[in-house]
């Protein structure tokens, strides 16, 4: 599919550059000759970052479905019953062995110091410093601050996801090191990319496309870096003068050896956070919010954006997507949406579509009661319907489990939607992975502009909203203040739903403790409902049921699109139905039936089992169908799935994985594990 994929053979052929063995401590020196080829031009410096952003995909992002951030928030939640898979979603890292994310660890850690070597090959380059003392952005000057881009998310990541680490040694030889405070790993992340951002190119600029790191996106970065910085986190508080001078404002209980807590100069990040993602904003380059939609098919600029990934194309919305190659030698394997797509019950191999697991669902809560009728986004984000393999649409259930069991899940990645659907083998799609989009760093100035007191916030979420519905009716008022704070953080969960994020505005936001139990307590009521009678009302009218009636049927374009007719029950919702795999020759002998599709009844109405309507649905062949009688009879596993580690408002959450035992047993005592985490 892209471009930069290509150059990994040759890399590991030409260079020999940091390794990562046991520990990222492992570190042997590349020799002189090798440094010198290596920056020959810019195109052979390049084959280093392509490794990077290779390793990076391979050997850091696909660790535990993207450290499990995707499936532990109040909005989604993991499908299968009692597996280890999602014991840091559910916040029980305490359960975890002291391995369990060590692939992660080290690759992160090898991926930054091939990134920190190469910028300091470029940076002793007379082109490079005769570009810099020019004032000119040249391709020496952006691999530079590529590079340094690259160390300095890799670095945000392990400490998103490790806490305080080692920071500092990379392509050293050392024999004594210790944990760094995370505030001054994010200073110098800050101060780094402050330094290069300038010197880089805009997408649209010098052939870079967001496959690759850009100024736009190396300024969303500083944002997001400074937000994370000054929101709440859980700290240790068993390591001793670890945060030095930084004071904190606290929240909740401590609890194993560890606080909720937010530094006190907080804001100061915040106006940084601001001032850098207006620059992304104002430096966007080629990238742009998609707000038209010229399909003939559709009138969904919302879906557009995941559309381009389907048809193997770069989205003009987004500001990085991790690189995929469909078919060929150099496949890659494309995790994201095998792990995270709309569910496919079909085989590993030659299935209409293949196997999809399906790891992010969507809690029903979020579905049946957050989003209002004429939101667009609403049938884009959630499956209610998964595919059986055999060309043919299905129902997904309640039951825990995987693929078409499991619950409702998301639906913006869905082997239906690519042009024509990969057919041939389950993880090799060739699709994207999303990782930042135009549209989370619109509302991520919204939510920093909220938190200084700045009111136009409001303006900033109302563009997200006029795409969302087509029109300005459901724009938000001139709210201030805590409305408009919890505005921005409702306005991320919708328009961001199954894309990671948001665990970590709860985290951020000193909110997840709390909404951990009020969504607890969102289900428990809603489930007691169903139980005792059958059905529970939302506040915005719909209703969610035991039983729904369905019946398959035969629509001429089977795969559908838009529907706002909530009576044209096999097209509403929308955004279903399957492709037409009988038109592909390698394929078609899979296919069973003529009738693909799924006619649905009772969805967001009560129907009685016994009445006089249920009868006549089934005399017509309507079928009656468990839904969310399942929530009901497995409710413990909901329980234990939906942040079970979080009993009480004032818990400090525990999201960090631990650090791998070799790295800590190298430390000479001077690393541990923190928050009640597995020790070696």
């Amino acid at each position: 599919m892209k471009t930069l994929i290509k150059y990994i053979t040759a890399i590991i052929l030409c260079i020999s550059l940091t390794q990562c063995k046991e520990s990222f401590l492992d570190a042997r020196s590349p020799s002189s000759v090798d440094d010198e080829f290596v920056t020959t031009t810019p195109a052979e410096a390049f084959k280093i970052l392509s490794w990077c952003y290779a390793n990076y995909r391979q050997n850091c992002v696909m660790g535990g479905y993207r450290w499990n951030e995707p499936v532990g928030s109040d909005a989604e939640i993991y499908p299968e019953d009692g597996s280890a898979n999602n014991l840091n979603a559910i916040m029980r890292a305490d359960q975890l062995p002291v391995d369990a994310s060590v692939g992660g660890f080290n690759g992160l850690y090898a991926t930054l110091s091939r990134a920190s070597k190469l910028a300091s090959l470029i940076e002793e380059k007379a082109a490079y410093k005769e570009d810099v003392a020019a004032g000119r952005t040249s391709n020496w000057t952006h691999l530079y601050g590529e590079s340094m881009t690259m160390k300095a998310f890799c670095y945000f990541e392990l400490v998103k996801h490790f806490g305080d680490v080692p920071y500092g040694y990379e392509n050293k030889v050392v024999d004594d090191y210790a944990l760094t405070s995370r505030f001054t790993i994010y200073d110098n992340l800050i101060n780094d990319l402050k330094k290069v951002e300038p010197l880089m190119f805009k997408l649209g600029e010098g052939s870079i496309n967001a496959e690759r790191f850009s100024r736009t996106f190396a300024n969303a970065l500083i944002g997001q870096i400074a937000l994370f910085s000054g929101g709440y986190q859980t700290i240790r508080t068993d390591v001793g003068d670890l945060y030095g001078s930084v004071t904190f404002n606290k929240k909740g209980s401590e609890a194993n050896k560890c606080v909720y807590a937010r530094r006190t100069d907080y804001l100061t990040y915040y106006q940084t956070a601001k001032t850098y993602f207006q620059r992304a904003i104002d430096n966007k380059g080629s990238s742009l919010l998609i707000v038209t939609d010229g399909r003939s098919t559709a009138n969904n600029p919302f879906q557009k954006h995941f559309q381009y990934a389907h048809d193997l194309q770069v989205s003009p919305e987004s500001l990085f997507e991790l690189g995929n190659i469909q078919g060929g030698a150099l496949t890659t394997t494309s995790e994201y949406t095998y792990a995270f797509g709309r569910p496919s019950d079909g085989g590993s191999a030659n299935a209409a579509p293949p196997k999809v697991f399906a790891a992010i669902r969507i809690v029903p809560t979020v579905y049946y009661g957050e989003f209002q009728k004429a939101d667009k986004r609403r049938d884009v984000s959630v499956a209610i319907t998964g595919s059986k393999g055999d060309g043919n649409e299905m129902m997904l259930s309640f039951v825990p489990g995987n693929k078409n069991t499991g619950g409702i899940s998301t639906n913006k990645w869905d082997d239906n939607r690519m042009n024509p659907p990969f057919v041939a083998s389950q993880r090799n799609s060739g699709m994207n992975w999303p990782m930042l989009r135009m549209a989370d760093v619109i509302l991520m100035l919204a939510e920093v502009k909220a938190e200084l007191g700045e009111n136009d916030a409001a303006a900033l979420v109302n563009q997200i909203r006029e795409r969302a519905y087509g029109n300005s009716k459901y724009n938000i008022g001139a709210l201030s203040g805590q409305a408009l704070k919890d505005a921005v953080l409702k306005e991320r969960k919708l328009e961001l739903l199954g894309e990671g994020t948001r665990r970590w505005d709860l985290i951020r936001s000193g909110t997840m403790s709390e909404r951990a139990v009020a969504v607890q307590q969102e289900m428990a009521t809603m489930t007691n409902s169903l139980r005792s009678q059958g059905f529970y009302q939302f506040a915005n009218g719909n209703e969610i049921s035991n039983y729904i009636w369905v019946k398959m049927v035969n629509l001429t374009n089977p795969l559908t699109f838009d529907c706002a007719d909530s009576t044209n029950l096999a097209l509403y919702p929308a955004w279903r139905g399957q492709f037409n795999y009988s038109t592909l020759p390698t394929i078609a002998s899979k296919v069973v039936g003529t009738n693909h599709n799924v006619s649905i009844q009772g969805l967001f109405r009560y129907i009685n089992p016994t009445s006089a309507e249920a009868l006549a649905l089934q005399a017509s062949g309507y079928v009656k169908t468990n839904w969310a009688i399942e929530l009901v009879n497995y409710e413990a596993a909901y329980k234990r799935n939906l942040l079970s580690g979080i009993t009480a408002a004032g818990d400090p959450p525990r999201y960090y994985w631990p650090i791998p035992a070799e790295t800590i047993r190298q430390s000479k005592g001077k690393v541990t594990n923190g928050y009640g985490l597995a020790q070696p």
